[in-house]
């Protein structure tokens, strides 16, 4: 019989076929997975001793969740991430224009503070005692005198710093020597005091009943030789005694031009002719600079919302009103100091308000940051921001400008910060 043999390849290719497809879908779906060998890393190599530290590194580890099995109901709410803290800026220990330690250098109240004689210690009037002290950088407190002096409202200290008007609230006052430990009792109605370049005279507002009884006047630091300088009448409130380092300028007093301009005039003590110079605003107050050639006052204007900005003008004989400028810096003159006849340090507030060069009292409660400028150049910059958010009052720089203090109106004390 002749086999078909073409019949056969086909059924013999089909079988083939069928058997591929077989193995292919078992490969494929049904065959088991080969586990994959781990290289055990915790190998005794022979010497005793156990692995490697930090071989397990990156093994998982099951965790047992709320008391259940590794694996079981791993989807558990275990509530939101823990709050992240806020990392808390670092205060440097010197000025590099951001916070800024400050130490606390009194443990009560430090009321108008000067400069010591030496140019480094501080002296101050403690109400609570009465008394007075010296405090150097390093925080040591002597006292400055046996002496008790209650109630002592307004201080008024001489360039040697070692005499002081002090001023009392029932209108009494007395001039206290520290060196000699003596005190002399001044007429009551003597006001606004303030010393000569030698300490030897003051200039003062003697302040009569009657207007035609008001006088701007000198006198020697004893009390005596008063001499009358010029009429007040009514002018009480526009006139501001202040003794130019150069003894040139004994007193300013200040006239309406228009509504936010004034004339500033300059008196001397022999009847000099000065010249005025305009200033752009309203709330004069200034600083002499240490050679008493320049003037550094600040004022509000309708231009900065009634804010008050610092300015600076020569004063001194026939240059007095040139180079008159805005520092561009908003706060008060009494928060300013000079280091030296270029350079001045000043406190300026964070913020402040419409209408604070007004209402300054109510106003003045931001905490501030430190600024130098440097006059020559005109440039400033932000040397410091004292921890602690202080409102700064009174403010000085010692003499090798190494220690800037202050007093923090928020609690009354005498702080430092380091410059250098």
């Amino acid at each position: 019989m002749k086999l078909n043999w073409k019949k056969i390849i086909i059924i013999v290719g089909f079988i083939a076929l069928v058997i591929l497809i077989g193995y292919l879908l078992y490969a494929l779906f049904l065959k088991p997975a080969i586990p994959t060998q781990i290289t055990n890393q915790n190998v005794n190599t022979g010497t005793g001793g156990l692995g490697g530290a930090n071989t397990n590194a990156n093994i998982p580890v099951a965790v047992n969740v709320n008391g259940t099995l590794p694996g079981i109901n791993q989807n558990v709410d275990i509530g939101p991430p823990p709050d992240i803290e806020p990392t808390t800026p670092i205060a440097s220990p010197t000025a590099t224009g951001g916070l800024t330690q400050t130490t606390a250098l009194t443990s009560d109240q430090a009321f108008q503070p000067t400069l010591a004689a030496n140019g480094q210690n501080s002296i101050y009037y403690d109400k609570i005692s009465g008394l007075f002290y010296q405090v150097t950088p390093n925080g040591v407190v002597t006292k400055l005198s046996d002496q008790v002096f209650y109630n002592v409202q307004n201080i008024t200290w001489a360039p040697n710093k070692t005499k002081a008007v002090l001023e009392y609230p029932d209108g009494a006052n007395i001039i206290y020597d520290f060196s000699t430990e003596k005190q002399i009792t001044l007429p009551s109605h003597w006001k606004d005091f303030n010393f000569s370049p030698n300490s030897d005279q003051l200039v003062f507002k003697s302040m009569g009943l009657n207007t035609e009884n008001r006088w701007l006047a000198i006198t020697n630091s004893d009390g005596s030789q008063a001499k009358k300088l010029e009429l007040l009448g009514n002018k009480d409130a526009t006139v501001y005694p202040s003794w130019s380092p150069n003894n040139q300028i004994v007193a300013m007093y200040t006239e309406d031009d228009s509504f936010d301009r004034q004339k500033l005039y300059f008196v001397g003590l022999n009847d000099e002719n000065f010249k005025a110079t305009m200033i752009e605003g309203r709330g004069f107050e200034s600083q002499w600079s240490t050679n008493g050639d320049r003037l550094l006052y600040s004022v509000y204007h309708s231009a900065s919302g009634y804010r008050p900005v610092l300015w600076i003008v020569e004063a001194q004989g026939e240059k007095i009103g040139n180079n008159r400028r805005s520092l561009d810096l908003a706060t008060w003159a009494d928060k300013c100091t000079f280091s030296n006849n270029d350079t001045v340090y000043c406190a300026v507030p964070q913020s402040l308000p419409e209408g604070s060069g007004i209402f300054k009292n109510d106003f003045d409660t931001t905490a501030c940051d430190i600024y130098k400028i440097d006059l020559t150049t005109g440039f400033r910059n932000k040397v410091a921001v004292p921890e602690g958010e202080h409102n700064i009052g009174d403010i000085m720089v010692s003499q090798n400008e190494k220690y800037l203090y202050f007093v923090s109106q928020n609690d009354g004390k005498l702080y430092k910060i380091n410059l250098q």
